[in-house]
């Protein structure tokens, strides 16, 4: 992994550039908006996918593997992920040539180049909000710029050049990076202590989050329900903080909550009140939507139309996103990879599951957290799908550790009749399908490429639909 460096120059003016992972979902859509800015680009990813294929239609050249002899010889410069080996050739070659070499991050504060910013950050809850608030500025007939760390559904982009002065992201606490960006609205969706392999500790954490808050121009928007934005919020010196959430204390509140199907509440503020229904499921989507519509208000919308507006939000790909109905089972995909998240897409689940059954099926995310959390997803997991399969870890840019399997997951669930461990796909994928019946939902978690087996899980639930053995 290479961690951003920050205080890198980043060039005034860029006429052409290069991406090393180009085919990433952030990756992708920067490439895009630097097209949309009359940029040449360039770029390459060890797979081809939609995305590059998107880009090749688009006039950018794209490469799949990573060779030296990509690199073009009139870039002015190159842009890389963190997720890409020091060794990389492309990004050895930019270095020796001594071209400017800087992180995604700085590729997009460049192109948001001093515009009025919506910032949105949280350890859980940021590709929603944003989708939300998006979706919603584009509903009141305004046009952003956005740039979300997931594709929004009914757009079917995960980010797209707007014509007015407002521009939307989703920040990335991991790394640090959402400090380098100029914030006039910052939304904190909550502050569980994440990614300590950078930040240290979960006192650094914390006041990263503190710093980022308290350098907002205009506002900051925070959870008034998480006991870590809570922490947060009495410590900052801001001038304008909103709060959201159940809390009796939030500024702008929720109330009646009513989780049978899409999640529909009452949303307060003062003397107002506002009745909103969503089109998609769980009470966490009730607390995004509350976030979404404070951001709304702090930029001048009345509630009733803020409510209305975030009404029209379809969802965001790989959360809780269904890929299809064989024999009667569902299955979806969700991108929930830290344990809160899982229990929050599972929640979501049984709340329209009606009365069939939750089957998991969870990839853990690279060797140190399941090493640091196996036990917290085991109880998770335990307590909210009726059964899952374990598959083996996705160690993205890390190294295998020796002892860090799936099977650490397995082992730690108290009833081991509730989980199984199955390292091969297909095996899974069968196994899967032999505990599965009509009526139950098949959720596959996980931010590395789990959902790559749904295919795999939908063949196997019909060839066994005449099975004899099926359950009853």
């Amino acid at each position: 992994m290479i961690r951003p460096d920050l205080s890198l120059p980043i060039p005034e003016t860029i006429t052409a550039a290069h991406f090393i992972g180009i085919g990433g979902s952030g990756m992708s859509g920067l490439a895009g908006m630097f097209l949309d800015r009359g940029i040449r680009v360039s770029g390459s990813d060890r797979a081809d996918s939609a995305a590059l294929q998107a880009l090749a239609a688009r006039g950018a050249e794209v490469f799949v593997g990573h060779d030296a002899a990509h690199l073009p010889d009139d870039v002015d410069a190159v842009v890389h992920t963190g997720a890409i080996w020091p060794e990389n050739p492309e990004f050895v070659l930019a270095k020796q040539r001594g071209l400017p070499v800087i992180h995604r991050s700085q590729a997009l504060y460049w192109l948001i180049g001093g515009r009025r910013l919506v910032s949105v950050a949280g350890a859980h809850g940021k590709t929603t909000s944003t989708g939300m608030i998006v979706t919603a500025l584009r509903a009141l007939g305004t046009a952003p710029t956005f740039v979300n760390g997931g594709v929004i559904a009914d757009l079917g982009v995960s980010s797209g050049t707007g014509s007015d002065e407002l521009f939307v992201i989703e920040a990335d606490e991991s790394d640090g990076t959402f400090l380098l960006y100029d914030t006039s609205v910052a939304l904190i969706t909550n502050v569980d202590p994440d990614h300590l392999d950078h930040w240290g500790s979960g006192d650094a954490f914390f006041e990263g989050f503190v710093r980022f808050a308290d350098a907002a121009r205009e506002a900051v928007v925070i959870s008034a329900d998480d006991a870590g934005a809570r922490r947060v919020a009495r410590e900052l010196t801001h001038s304008r903080v909103v709060s959201f959430g159940s809390s009796a204390e939030a500024d702008v509140r929720i109330a009646a909550v009513t989780t049978d199907g899409p999640v529909s509440f009452t949303v307060l503020h003062g003397e107002e009140s506002a009745q909103v229904q969503l089109a998609v499921p769980g009470a966490h989507n009730a607390i995004n939507a509350a976030g979404a519509i404070a951001v709304l208000l702090t930029l001048g919308h009345g509630l009733e139309a803020a409510a209305r507006a975030v009404e029209s939000f379809g969802g965001t790909v790989r959360r809780f996103e269904l890929h299809g109905v064989e024999r009667g089972v569902s299955v979806y995909d969700d991108y929930a990879h830290h344990p809160t998240e899982v229990a929050a897409a599972l929640e979501a689940a049984r709340t329209v599951v009606g009365s069939g059954r939750i089957i998991a099926v969870h990839q853990p995310h690279t060797y140190s957290r399941t090493q640091q959390m196996y036990r917290e997803f085991a109880e998770v997991l335990e307590s909210f799908a009726d059964h899952t399969v374990v598959l083996d870890v996705y160690g993205a840019r890390e190294d295998p550790v020796p002892g860090v399997t799936g099977e650490l997951v397995s082992e730690a669930f108290a009833d081991s009749s509730k989980v199984r461990y199955v390292a091969d796909w297909q095996d899974a994928a069968d196994y899967t399908a032999s505990v599965a019946r009509e009526g139950d939902y098949v959720v596959t978690l996980g931010c590395g490429n789990v959902y790559l087996i749904i295919p795999q899980v939908l063949q196997a639930l019909q060839s066994t639909r005449s099975s004899p053995g099926e359950q009853d």
